[in-house]
Formats: structure tokens, sequence, C-alpha cells
């Protein structure tokens, strides 16, 4: 007979010993424990089912379709998603891309008349052990009104909660010999301490659901869900979860995730960078899906992104969930009267309106002075709190309309800005940061992502510039990076932020120029031994582990 499954948890980080023991209580690590070994070998199966996948797209040179196997699901029109609770009928503008670990920034979102907040432990987090616990704490004092001068949760822009990503895991804990996987982690802690008080307070417990690729990983959020509701006394169907297609994969079983999550669907979401580099990363080798600058080429008008976002609309609103669109991350210009900051506002509605007019029901923003003009866009173009009536009939998506690449170039512009963003997000997660600004807009590692996958992607296809027709190398790429390296350094105020830098700026080379390419870059810097000491040797006290006995 098999005995108990050990656990074992890393010390407090400095300074948040408090918080440590407030979040890690016998109860907590048992329910904890349990969630991770019934569920850590089916997660390890949807990742092994990723690379089965990827080998055969490799290996026949197919390219994706909509699944036979599933055409029951999508030609039966009867059912739909389970009507989503009031607090999230009407959320026209959430904040996105907030870190709870930064407690001064999540009291303003809290404080704010967005609808919504995105708490993001994933794209716009670093997944420090300080970071994580910090969040989760920041979180558990909103919800239970520990935190002064907010509105009680009831009345607070609603959390939609979103863990990491099913890439990631928590190095401080072992269940059963291995690292925990860190969406378990970050849900099972948000549940175990926040999902009754927010049921009960009508405002949740809700979250996103990041970088879901397939129908079988729908399924396997979907059995969380209920056994996480039994296990806490919640009723079925309370937990509701907004899923971001963020894979060109997922495009094509985007009925059949809503399907397996429809008694907990809020619904779908749709961005632009982290889909875009989906198609790098599957199909990245092949000449016919060489993508162009993005600083130039790509753009939510473009035809793989637009059939994107119009088939993710009608899907939706046909099964009776809410469409949701991606971020604006541009920053607005302090000064109301500038030029630049009707430039940067006339852009932002520009794009924004294109989304409304195609139907979404919402997006977000990280600016927060961005919400109320963005809410204002919405009051003068819909009517009610949503559009689930626009049911998109003029809509007809066919696989040619999702794999269509644009057409387009390589500039120098944008290969160094590619450059500078890649090297930058390195650098900020070197810091214990998630997301940083640069000219004008935030970047995490959505942007990333796409930066260094289309470096990777020009090296590989020796592409041509526009400008003078060098050819991008590796040779080039290094000189490049050097240029770009030198105007970044001029900014650095200390002899270690110098270091720091130049420490990113090797770790994006070797990233761009890897022969296979590296599924993720959060993953890749996650098992880092660069930012694995950085931790260890800043926030977090110590890497030994202590076994807790339970």
């Amino acid at each position: 007979m098999q005995g108990p499954v050990s656990m074992e948890l890393s010390p407090p980080p400095a300074s948040l010993t408090a918080e440590y023991e407030t979040l890690f209580t016998t109860d907590s690590l048992l329910f904890l424990q349990d969630l991770i070994s019934t569920f850590d070998e089916e997660v390890d199966e949807v990742l092994r089912l990723r690379i089965s996948r990827k080998v055969h797209l490799d290996l026949s040179g197919d390219l994706p379709s909509f699944l036979e196997s599933t055409k029951h699901i999508r030609r039966d029109r009867s059912w739909r998603v389970l009507p989503v609770p009031p607090r999230l009928q009407r959320r026209h503008v959430d904040i996105g891309d907030l870190a709870p670990c930064d407690t001064q920034c999540f009291i303003k979102a809290l404080q704010s008349p967005a609808q919504g907040i995105q708490v993001d432990f994933d794209d716009g987090n670093c997944p420090t052990y300080h970071n994580q616990i910090k969040g989760i704490h920041n979180v558990l004092k909103a919800v239970h009104n520990q935190i002064p001068n907010v509105p009680h949760i009831s009345q607070a822009p609603v959390l939609m909660l979103r863990p990491r990503a099913w890439n990631m895991v928590e190095h401080n804990m072992m269940v059963g010999g291995k690292e925990a996987p860190g969406p378990l982690f970050d849900f099972g802690l948000l549940m175990f301490h926040c999902g009754k008080t927010l049921f009960e307070s009508k405002s949740g417990p809700f979250f996103y659901l990041s970088k879901v690729e397939s129908i079988t990983e729908a399924r396997l959020w979907n059995k969380i869900f209920v056994w996480t509701q039994q296990k806490l006394g919640l009723p079925l169907g309370c937990i509701k979860a907004t899923v971001l297609i963020e894979n060109v994969l997922a495009a094509f079983e985007m009925e059949e995730i809503l399907y397996e999550l429809r008694e907990h669907s809020a619904g779908l979401n749709c961005g632009i960078w982290d889909y875009s580099a989906s198609f790098v990363n599957k199909f990245g080798h092949r000449q016919a899906f060489l993508l162009p600058d993005r600083s130039k080429y790509v753009n939510m008008e473009k035809r793989f992104l637009r059939s994107y976002m119009d088939l993710l609309i009608q899907t939706c609103h046909r099964r009776g969930a809410l469409a949701t669109g991606g971020m604006a991350a541009l920053l607005l210009p302090h000064d109301p009267l500038s030029d630049s900051h009707r430039r940067v506002l006339a852009t932002v509605t520009r794009l924004k309106l294109l989304e409304i007019e195609a139907g979404v029901d919402g997006f977000m923003v990280y600016d927060l002075n961005l919400i109320e003009p963005m809410q204002k866009l919405f009051k003068l173009h819909t009517e009610g709190d949503n559009q689930l009536q626009q049911l998109r009939n003029d809509v007809t998506v066919t696989p040619d309309d999702l794999l269509s690449m644009p057409s387009g170039g390589v500039t120098l512009y944008g290969l160094k800005y590619n450059i500078a963003v890649g090297v930058l997000f390195i650098n900020a997660w070197l810091s214990g940061k998630g997301h940083f600004f640069y000219r004008g807009q935030v970047e995490d590692s959505a942007t990333a992502e796409i930066s260094r996958s289309q470096v990777w992607q020009w090296i590989r296809h020796q592409t041509q510039l526009e400008d003078d027709s060098r050819v991008v190398n590796r040779r080039l790429v290094t000189d490049l990076t050097a240029d770009v390296m030198m105007e970044l350094c001029t900014v650095c105020g200390s002899v270690r932020a110098r270091q720091r830098l130049h420490t990113a700026a090797d770790i994006f080379l070797e990233v761009v120029l890897r022969r296979d390419f590296p599924e993720f870059i959060t993953t890749y810097l996650n098992l880092d031994h660069t930012f694995l000491s950085s931790q260890n040797s800043g926030q977090v006290e110590a890497p030994d582990v202590q076994r807790s006995k339970l």
C-alpha cells in the first residue's frame, strides 16, 4: 500500500515571514498536496501531448484544421455555456498586466473605475518566490477587506485571477519528489484562501487561463474546477474562467474549449502578440510562415488576425459566451493638452473601436488614465451590458484565413526594436519584475515572445533587410545587440545595473541563436541558472528546502 505523498517547501523569502505563515497553514498545505498529487500526472500528460503534436506537425508537414473527431460538438447548435453571474455581465474595460506583488499599483487598480482587474501571476509578473507570496497575500487581503481606503470586494473592480500557465513550475515546492506545477500552486492557494469569500460576496472566484492549446487542456482545467469546488464545499459552476486563445492551434478548437468548460466559462479572449508568436513556435522553420516585421506589417487588421478575432467573437456569441479583446499597451503622456497625448489617445481609440465594431464585449488597458475614455467609447458605440446579441452571422472563416501570413519584409528599426524589447524583458526578470516601460508603452512576456521569436526566425531564414539588403544572421544580430546595448546603458544608474543588462544581452543572444526554438522564453528563463541565482542572492532567503511533515 502506497504511503502519503511527501511535500517539501522552501523557507520564507526575506521580509515575508508573516505572509508566508498566513498562506502556508497546515490545512492549506494539505489542500495543495491533495490538489497537486491528484492532477500532477495529467499535467505531465498535456505537456507531453503538446510535444507529440508538434513532432507530428514537423514530421508530416501537415497544417492544423478543424478537428474531424469533434465535428459533432461544432454541429450541435443547441448547447450553450451557463450564463455568467451579474458581476461579469458588464466588463467593458479591465486593467491588464497587473502584478499584485506591486502593492501600490494593486491598490490604485482597486480604487479605479475599471470594471475588472486582470490580477496577473503570468505574463505581467516575474514568478519569484517573493512575488508569488506577496501577490497572493495581497489578493487575500483585498478579498477579506483588509486593505484600507479601497472599496469592499463586492464593490471594487472584479478580480480576474490569472495563475501561471502549464509550462511554468514552482521551484520552491516539491510534491511527491517533483517540483509543483506553477498554475496549481497559484490556483490552489487563491482558491483555498479566497474562493469561499469571493463566492459569498458574489464576486468570484473568477480566473483567466493562459496558453491553453487544446480541448484536452480545457478538459483538465474543468476537472480541476469540479474537484476544487467539491473539496471546498462550493457549488458546481461557481468558478468562472476566461480562456486566452494565445496559440494558433487553439484557434481551431475554440468551440471545443468552450464546450469542455461550458459550466465554468466566462468566455474567450483574443490578443495579438502571444498569438502571433505561436506561429513561429509551431511553424517557424517553414519558409511559408515567415512573419514580417511586427512594427510595420502586423496588426489586428491583417487577414490572419482579423479572421481569428472575428471567429472568436462569432464562436463565443453563438454559445452565449463573452468575447474580449486584448490589452492597449500604449501609455498616455502626462500633459493632457499636448499633441502627443492627443495622438496616443487617437491611436488607442481607433484600434479599440475596431474591436468594438467587430463585437467584443470588453478589452483591457494598462494605463489607468485610459479607463474612462474607453468606457465612454463603449457607451457611445454599444447598447447594454455586452454585445452578446451580435452573432456575427456574416463571418465565414476558413483554415486558409487563419493561416494566411501577411506580406512584408524586415526593417532595421524593427530588428533593433525586437532586440531591445527582448534584452529589456530578460533584464526585468533578472530584477524580479515581469514588465517594463519602453518608448511609451508597457512591454511584458507577450511582446518579449514575439520579439525574440521574430529575431530567431529571421536568422533561421537568412532574411534580408529592406533598408540595405543586409542579411539577418548571427554577426548582424550580435553587432546590433552591441549597438542597442550602448543606447540602453546610457540610462543605467549603477555598475550593477549595467552588469545585469549585459547578462540579459548574453542570455538574449543564447535564445535567438539556438538551433531549436525554445518554446517559451518564460520557461527558458525560469530554468536558467542566472535567473535562479539572482533570486537566491536577492529575494529568496535560502536555496535549501525544508521538509514540512504533513
